[in-house]
């Protein structure tokens, strides 16, 4: 026998054994159990006309006028138990080749219609106008695990944008101001997976406790300098993380897609995602959706990283002490177990495209249908923006002088970081107004508002040494602030 031919035994041996343990460590929450394609009726008249309730958020017959209450989908409750990989159906590997057109047989009158799954996992029959839907495991991900109902009314969430476009009238494109209209706002349920996590996090490094903050120098010129205790610090715990949210559509997840400002649907989160139900595509009527085009191992490494930054944030409250920051020098964070659900949550949204010669931006102002969390961009009238920040800078530039040479005279203090500060006042002006109108760097702060649970907590504080005289308000390469998540690529 070869030795080539040795290697490729071995080399399938293990890939077998590669795919028992995989399939041995994840398993199939099967979240489609009983859910049934096509014609939809009412359980106590029978009628089809099954449509969502915008005042209750739940399903109601337009027929006998009763309402359905969504099922809660059985997951694993006890997260402390949970292990290895556990995924719900609606979050199988999309086949890209998967036909997207179905054919259905209403069951009112016995007409077949055809549903394009690429727009809407439902329609009407074109014969007795029955809901027909879609509701089972689909291959190309258009059907979700669950969905978080509509709870703000349209009306309510046209009157948020409103209120958040006006105050940003003034220095609004004029353009946007002649069009602007709560009219175009639509409902739309966008793609997110959902993860719960068993894990456990042991994190080491040094960190500093002031003692004392003074000054030195004479009266001309002083600098502010700290005295810091240095500690080795330890926390070893385990924890639990329910509901970490990320974008399952990788258009929305471009947030530095200069043509779109997707970052504002992510602020408008989180969502109360506790409250989902089964997936039912009858609640999509009168709404858009968008579908998942993400698979698990596509966003692994993202999500990993974002639990991490949950572990890390957990724990400040337990670090308070160390009010110079952490730096930590040992970050192990073990995966024990997640569960992953694909699910549909709901917008309301309002977008207007500017154009900007060649260019065009897609702006948007986003409404959480759950919580009424609005964020937005609304594009600049930039000359005007320019014109009042430079009479501004030239305002502030006359009285910096005028201070200047008062209290040179005067033989007083330099007036040196007056002048240096009035002097940037019309660029402090300008670069506020763009953040209010365009808010590029809101963001989900999932480190922060993903629920999670710490058990088990082993702390250790040993003290290191004084330091004297520091220049640095904060500990060198401090860490424990920082995120990780949000700047990992998807594959």
């Amino acid at each position: 026998m070869s030795k080539k031919k040795t290697e490729k035994e071995i080399e399938k041996k293990q890939e077998t054994k590669d795919s028992k343990t995989k399939e041995k460590e994840e398993k199939e929450l099967y979240t489609k159990i009983g859910a049934k394609d096509g014609q939809y009726v009412c359980p106590n008249c029978g009628a089809s006309e099954i449509i969502p309730n915008p005042n209750t958020g739940k399903l109601r017959c337009n027929y006998c006028f009763t309402e359905f209450d969504g099922k809660k989908l059985k997951k694993v409750e006890d997260l402390k138990s949970l292990k290895g990989r556990i995924r719900g159906t609606g979050v199988n590997d999309i086949n890209k080749e998967a036909e997207t057109t179905i054919t259905l047989r209403c069951g009112g009158c016995g007409a077949e219609v055809v549903i394009d799954m690429e727009n809407a996992p439902h329609a009407r029959c074109h014969w007795c106008r029955s809901y027909l839907s879609i509701n089972n495991k689909m291959d190309n991900g258009a059907i979700p695990d669950v969905i978080l109902p509509f709870q703000t009314k349209k009306e309510e969430a046209e009157q948020y944008i409103q209120n958040f476009v006006s105050k940003r009238r003034f220095y609004a494109n004029p353009t946007f101001k002649k069009e602007f209209t709560t009219e175009n706002i639509m409902g739309v349920y966008f793609p997110y997976l959902l993860v719960d996590a068993n894990a456990h996090a042991e994190f080491s490094g040094e960190g500093e406790h002031q003692t004392r903050k003074y000054y030195v120098g004479d009266d001309d010129h002083q600098e502010v300098r700290y005295d810091a205790d240095s500690y080795h610090v330890e926390r070893n715990f385990d924890i639990t993380i329910e509901g970490l949210s990320i974008e399952s559509n990788s258009t929305r997840l471009d947030k530095k897609d200069k043509s779109q400002t997707n970052n504002i649907i992510n602020a408008i989160m989180p969502f109360d995602t506790e409250n989902c139900i089964e997936y039912h595509s009858n609640y999509l009527i009168g709404h858009t959706s968008e579908r998942r085009d993400i698979n698990i191992d596509n966003i692994e490494d993202k999500v990993n990283a974002e639990l991490k930054d949950v572990a890390k944030f957990s724990i400040r409250d337990e670090n308070k002490f160390y009010d110079r920051g952490i730096h930590w020098e040992k970050e192990d964070f073990k995966i024990v177990g997640t569960q992953w659900l694909a699910a549909y949550l709901p917008v309301w949204l309002y977008s207007y495209q500017e154009v900007k010669g060649d260019k065009k931006v897609l702006h948007y102002v986003a409404v959480n249908a759950r919580t009424n969390e609005t964020m937005g961009s609304v594009p600049i009238n930039k000359p005007l923006l320019f014109l009042i920040s430079a009479i501004i800078e030239i305002i502030s530039l006359i009285i910096s002088m005028g201070i200047y040479l008062e209290m040179s005279s005067a033989d007083e203090d330099d007036g040196t970081i007056y002048v240096f500060f009035l002097l940037a006042a019309g660029f402090i002006y300008y670069g506020a107004i763009v953040a209010k109108y365009r808010n590029k760097d809101a963001r989900h702060t999932y480190e922060k508002e993903t629920k999670s649970e710490i058990n088990n907590l082993e702390k250790k504080d040993v003290f290191i040494r004084k330091n004297k005289g520091l220049k640095n308000p904060y500990i060198d390469r401090r860490n424990d602030n920082k995120i990780e998540g949000e700047n990992i690529k998807i594959n």
